[in-house]
């Protein structure tokens, strides 16, 4: 059996605005088991990169657990969890923002290093250059600045920022959505030969499918702060079960895959994450729904092996 690094339980986060509270994330189950990557997909503003922050407490949540080897790290006070930030590392979608521009490339490298005390000080220029191999950035722009290079190793140096520390669990948030098409594929081969030698467990967050189809071992669907299926990648591509799955995945074009499938074109209006109702938040735009899934929320279910599904009708 498969071991889980991740768990998260519940989990809720909900920010305060001034008409109420907006439901960013609402009661989340899934796993992530040891070793593997579990892309997270959906549509802008569902929540995706919120749920990647909580897990990281990057910023506070309102209910719910995540248990990372078998305890939960929401409970840690703030001495603890700076020490768990070393096996729990994020990169960030844009590679220019993230990187201080006042601190050359080997500066910004060297940071984490200094900071947890990881490395003797005679021996961080040595420990970087090795970072620098390992991430495909020639050690040649040890003394440049960010603005000097372009998005492809600005995006290396954030990654191998992350690895600085050697984690076990990384939160990818969108890292290839700002690149060129033709770097993309570098950029992931790079993430992918990273896991297999350093053992590494991905949380990948993505609103690109296909992207998400060539890394990911599991997929998990979101619509408005909710998880609505979880499933292998290659079964959720070929046997989608929640309407809202079967509406994206009709959206890729046809040439990608070698099965045909009818274009959804989806009608109606998306709920309110203020007030997104009793009922199925995708109820409004469904053309299966029925009066259950507008008074009702559907629950998480397990339907075959491995892939769950958030539907009344399924």
């Amino acid at each position: 059996m498969s071991e889980k690094l991740i768990d998260v339980v519940g989990l809720k986060k909900y920010f305060k605005v001034s008409a109420g509270s907006l439901h960013a994330v609402d009661d989340l189950d899934f796993y992530i088991n040891k070793g593997e990557t579990l892309g997270l997909v959906g549509e802008s503003g569902c929540g995706k990169s919120t749920t990647g922050r909580v897990i990281l407490r990057l910023i506070p949540h309102t209910a719910g657990e995540v248990y990372y080897k078998g305890e939960n790290i929401l409970n840690y006070n703030n001495n603890k969890m700076r020490d768990m930030r070393k096996e729990m590392q994020m990169i960030f979608q844009d590679p220019y923002s993230c990187l201080d521009p006042r601190k050359s490339i080997g500066q910004i490298i060297a940071e984490p290093l200094i900071v947890n005390k990881t490395v003797p000080s005679k021996e961080i220029n040595e420990k970087v250059m090795e970072l620098m191999t390992k991430g495909g950035v020639n050690r040649k722009l040890f003394n440049s600045y960010p603005h000097e290079l372009d998005g492809g190793r600005r995006q290396r140096v954030g990654i191998i920022r992350a690895l600085a520390l050697n984690p076990q669990f990384i939160v990818c948030d969108e890292p290839v959505s700002s690149l060129d098409v033709s770097i993309q594929p570098q950029i992931l081969n790079l993430l992918q030969d990273l896991q297999e030698s350093m053992g590494l467990t991905y949380l990948f967050i993505s609103h690109d499918l296909s992207v998400v189809r060539h890394i990911s071992n599991r997929i998990a669907v979101m619509y408005l702060g909710k998880i609505v299926e979880i499933a292998k990648s290659k079964e959720l591509f070929h046997s989608p079960l929640h309407p809202y799955t079967k509406a994206l995945l009709s959206a890729v074009p046809i040439a990608k895959y070698n099965y045909k499938r009818d274009r959804i074109i989806l009608k109606g209006d998306v709920p309110s994450p203020i007030n997104p109702g009793r009922g199925c938040r995708f109820a409004n735009r469904c053309w299966m729904a029925q009066d259950i899934c507008r008074k009702e929320s559907p629950s998480l279910r397990e339907l075959a092996p491995e892939h769950e599904v958030s539907c009344h009708l399924i």
